[in-house]
């Protein structure tokens, strides 16, 4: 082989190599580049997971907040409810009492009795306890209505109507916390 020969296959071989090294840089260069979307694109998963959380964490914060403050206003409006039942059976003794006071003949008794009984009712009224309305001639409501017994309707009109209101019922708030007892027709 000459010396030119050898030369020429040296440059052939130089080149290759050349090209076989740009060849690897260029590959290098994309699996560098592969990496960086794939170690670019892993990050924005896991943000977009975090995130996720995040957000999924603070809405079950926000329920909670909401649902500790409804418990907090239900347990306000119902916090007095066993003194207010417990008192219920003054209030029961305070009507019957004006009752009978209403057929004395001592009218200043009657009013002193009546001003003290007004004040207690206005005093429960303020703290949210309301009558159950129930009367004479009113369809029974199971809901509402607690029977007591069951008698012969005096006419047909009064069949599975209340005849009778044995005991007031009571409301706190919305919750009934007495049903009223009441006699119905059958």
């Amino acid at each position: 082989m000459s010396e030119k020969d050898k030369n020429e296959e040296l440059e052939d071989i130089i080149a290759d190599t050349q090209d076989h090294t740009e060849a690897e840089t260029a590959a290098a260069e994309i699996l560098e580049e592969e990496d960086e979307q794939t170690v670019e694109e892993k990050l924005q998963d896991e943000l977009g997971k975090e995130k996720d959380k995040f957000l999924r964490l603070f809405a079950e914060f926000e329920n909670y907040k909401k649902r500790t403050s409804k418990e907090r206003m239900d347990l306000f409006k119902t916090a007095g409810q066993e003194v207010i039942v417990s008192l219920l059976p003054v209030m029961d003794d305070f009507d019957r009492g004006m009752k009978e006071l209403a057929k004395s003949e001592d009218k200043e008794m009657f009013k002193g009795v009546e001003l003290i009984s007004n004040k207690f009712k206005e005093t429960l009224k303020n703290k949210g306890l309301t009558e159950v309305e129930a009367k004479q001639g009113d369809t029974f409501d199971a809901e509402k209505h607690d029977a007591i017994t069951q008698i012969p309707a005096p006419s047909k009109k009064l069949k599975g109507k209340i005849i009778d209101v044995i005991e007031k019922g009571y409301k706190l708030g919305d919750k009934i916390i007495r049903h009223p007892k009441v006699v119905v027709g059958n």
